[in-house]
C-alpha cells in the first residue's frame, strides 16, 4: 500500500479570496514504512502574503520571487503522488487550494480535481474520532504520542508533512502492527520505550504494546462516565 503524507503552506487562509499555494511538501509511506522518498517545493504565488500568514510559516514574497509557479511544478507533484492515498490534517482546507491550483493550469491537465487521481484520508477526523474532546492539532498530537516537534518553531510543509507522518503511524499502529512486523525495527511507543515483545514460535515475535499511563487514565475517566449515565459500575468494573 502506498500512501503520500502531505502538506501545504498558502498566502492566506481563505482559498475563496485568491489565496494560493506557497509550499507543498510530501512523504512517501509504504507498507506502513517511510520509503525515504520525499517532494517539497517553494512556489511563487504571483500575490501577497498575509502578514498573518507569513506569522505562521516565516515565508516572504521576496524570498519567493525566483521560484517556479504552481504551473511548473505541477507535472513533477503529480507524478509523486498520483495514485496514492494522500493522508492530509485537516484534509479539506489543503484539498481546496490543490483544487484551485488545477483549476488554475491549462487545460491538458491529467486531473480536474486531486481526488480524480488520489485517494483523501483525513487525518484530523481520525484524531476527533480517537481522542474525542481534545485538543488534536499537530502539536497536540505530538505531545500525545512523544513525538519530538522542538525543530516546528515556524510551519513548513514538508516538516509538517514528516512529522504527520510520524503521528499518522502512531494513531494507526494499535494491532495491524501484531503480524508480520519487521524483527529488527523499533518501534517507537509512548515514553520511546520499545514494545514488550513475546514469541509464540520460532518465525513469529507478537509485539505486546502496553497503554500508557495517559492512555490508562483515558480510561479510567470513561469508566466514571458509563458508571455516572448507567447509574451503576460498567461491565470492565464488575
Amino acid at each position: 500500500m502506498r500512501q503520500v503524507i502531505l502538506d501545504t503552506e498558502t498566502t492566506g487562509l481563505e482559498v475563496q479570496g485568491g489565496h494560493r499555494i506557497i509550499e507543498v511538501g510530501a512523504v512517501e509511506v509504504v507498507d506502513r514504512k517511510l520509503s525515504g522518498q520525499t517532494f517539497q517545493r517553494y512556489i511563487n504565488p504571483e500575490r501577497e502574503i498575509d502578514d498573518e500568514a507569513q506569522a505562521v510559516h516565516g515565508i516572504s514574497l521576496s524570498f519567493l520571487a525566483d521560484k517556479p509557479r504552481f504551473a511548473d511544478i505541477w507535472d513533477d507533484f503529480y507524478r509523486f503522488v498520483a495514485g496514492a492515498e494522500l493522508v492530509i490534517h485537516n484534509a479539506p482546507f489543503d484539498v481546496a487550494f490543490l483544487n484551485a491550483e488545477i483549476q488554475r493550469l491549462a487545460k491538458n491537465k491529467a486531473v480536474g480535481r486531486i481526488e480524480e487521481g488520489c485517494t483523501i484520508v483525513d487525518s484530523l477526523v481520525l484524531a476527533r474520532r480517537l481522542h474525542p474532546g481534545q485538543k488534536n492539532n499537530l502539536d497536540a498530537l505530538c505531545r500525545r504520542y512523544s513525538i519530538d516537534n522542538t525543530q516546528r518553531e515556524l510551519h513548513g510543509a514538508l516538516l509538517d508533512a514528516e512529522i504527520l507522518a510520524e503521528v499518522y503511524l502512531q494513531m494507526t499502529g494499535g494491532q495491524t502492527q501484531l503480524f508480520g512486523a519487521d524483527p529488527s525495527a523499533k518501534p517507537r511507543q509512548e515514553g520511546g520505550e520499545r514494545p514488550e515483545t513475546s514469541s509464540t514460535s520460532e518465525s513469529l515475535t507478537l509485539q505486546v504494546v502496553r497503554a500508557s499511563p495517559a492512555e490508562q487514565a483515558a480510561h479510567e475517566a470513561m469508566l466514571d462516565l458509563l458508571a455516572d449515565a448507567g447509574g451503576a459500575p460498567p461491565l470492565w468494573r464488575r
